[in-house]
């Protein structure tokens, strides 16, 4: 008898709407250039090449955000193998015998750096959750671990196949 499938969807949080961002890019465009084009008017022409740079700077930040809200990642265990799908990356899915898997938490080189959580076997190592929090990433690492186990170690799978959503 095989046991079901675990599941894990991943997903990053996006609280900002594509309307909220257009609006909210709308709003700061208006002052900014309203404020550099009264610069402008008295003589301080120099101000309102700075600001459409800015605004240029904006509008690239929140097209890359806006861009994030597509990132997904999808974890399957099975009694054989770990599976990591990823729906925007390279490569677009990763297996690894699960009797030889790992799931660690690297520590960042530095303060300023998050932590990673990587699922790893035969020299290979992939990141999963990239856009988690640190508590969300040693959830997760719990979660896998329990599934996972240690090298060489296989603990048996829940009788139901159960999906987690962390975002």
């Amino acid at each position: 008898m095989q046991a079901a499938a675990t599941h894990f969807d991943l997903a990053p949080h996006c609280s900002l709407s594509p309307r909220g961002a257009l609006l909210f890019f709308a709003t700061v465009c208006g002052a900014t250039l309203g404020i550099a084009g009264a610069a402008t008017q008295l003589g301080y022409w120099p101000v309102l090449p700075f600001a459409g740079a800015e605004m240029l700077l904006l509008g690239w930040a929140l097209k890359s955000n806006m861009e994030r809200r597509h990132e997904r990642e999808h974890i399957e265990v099975t009694e054989r193998e770990v599976a990591i799908e990823y729906e925007r990356g390279t490569p677009p899915r990763v297996v690894f015998p699960r009797h030889w898997a790992q799931v660690k938490i690297r520590r960042p080189k530095s303060p300023l750096h998050r932590g990673q959580l990587v699922i790893e076997s035969h020299g290979r190592a992939y990141e999963v959750g990239k856009f988690l929090t640190e508590e969300e990433r040693r959830h997760l690492a719990t979660a896998l671990r329990g599934l996972i186990g240690g090298m060489n170690q296989s603990p048996a799978l829940p009788d139901s196949g159960s999906t987690d959503q962390f975002s």
